[in-house]
């Protein structure tokens, strides 16, 4: 076969998957992983994994998977995350259903589940914990520590009926007893609960910052990303509330914006927490604040 030009110029060609795989100047404007999304895009349209891509990189796609690589490799090109045209995206080992009622799961907020096990990494197997995940999501936090800690009873929230509908589907699938996912604006819904541990990746995006019309964030809800108060207002929230909700000596752990760790670090004073740290995400930026309540 040979050699062709863009998508759009060889629509109805049936392409090998070789062929595939050099068309990454199609979505190279909005995507710095432009080979990786093909790959994706790839397994997701053939049901098989990335190995099976360079096995067989000479298989011709049938004109039906052809005309579906070209309609997703569009989408794509449009600048829809990756994660939605597929509906999935891998977090903690785990691969996690997703769509646009909630955030795609990122690899820095697994640094929020590294440094909770961190912090419990003493615990007998069989302590029994009692964790609180707030503004769950995709449920990808919760489940990430219900999967490592199966001891440990695992509460997701959100306000977003949508979103624990999708938490819950994504517990079923990883068949996790020990965790539930119910709707709750922050701790409005826990009743008298204490927990020994809470962690949260709330909205912490200022209303104003640019990055909300670039990238995936324009695909992702307002709710899940922009906060009052240059991106604090619902950190300050938690802060505050967290203490009637944790056990004597409970953590709270939160994900925060890489230049908001200092004013963070002062809340968790201003309500008297102690042992208060911030951890660097894989990037070099301060992204989790934690401290104790005594």
């Amino acid at each position: 076969m040979k050699e062709f030009g863009t998508m759009s110029e060889k629509k109805m060609t049936q392409f090998t998957i070789a062929q595939c795989l050099k068309l990454t100047e199609e979505i190279s404007s909005v995507t710095d992983t432009a080979r990786l999304d093909i790959e994706l895009l790839l397994t997701h349209i053939l049901n098989k994994n990335r190995t099976y891509l360079f096995t067989w990189s000479d298989q011709l796609l049938t004109p039906e998977q052809t005309k579906q690589f070209h309609d997703l490799l569009s989408r794509r090109k449009n600048g829809e995350p990756i994660a939605h045209i597929i509906g999935q995206r891998e977090f903690w080992s785990l691969s996690f259903d997703v769509n646009n009622s909630t955030l795609i799961p990122r690899p820095d907020t697994e640094l929020l589940v590294e440094t909770v096990l961190e912090l419990f990494s003493g615990d007998q197997p069989e302590t029994l914990r009692y964790c609180l995940d707030l503004g769950t999501g995709t449920g990808a936090i919760a489940l990430a520590l219900a999967k490592e800690k199966k001891s440990w009873k695992i509460t997701g929230v959100d306000q977003s009926p949508a979103a624990v509908e999708l938490a819950e589907k994504n517990r079923q699938k990883f068949q996790l007893q020990n965790a539930e996912l119910k709707i709750s604006d922050w701790f409005s819904n826990l009743g008298n609960q204490t927990f020994d541990v809470i962690v949260s990746n709330p909205p912490y995006i200022d209303q104003q910052d640019p990055h909300l019309s670039q990238g995936d964030l324009r695909f992702e809800p307002l709710t899940a990303l922009v906060a009052d108060e240059k991106g604090l207002s619902d950190i300050k929230h938690i802060i505050q509330q967290a203490r009637n909700y944790l056990t004597p000596e409970g953590w709270l752990l939160l994900e925060h914006g890489y230049d908001q760790s200092r004013a963070v670090v002062n809340l968790f004073i201003e309500h008297g927490y102690f042992n208060i740290q911030t951890r660097k995400d894989y990037g070099g930026n301060d992204r989790v604040t934690f401290g104790k309540k005594i």
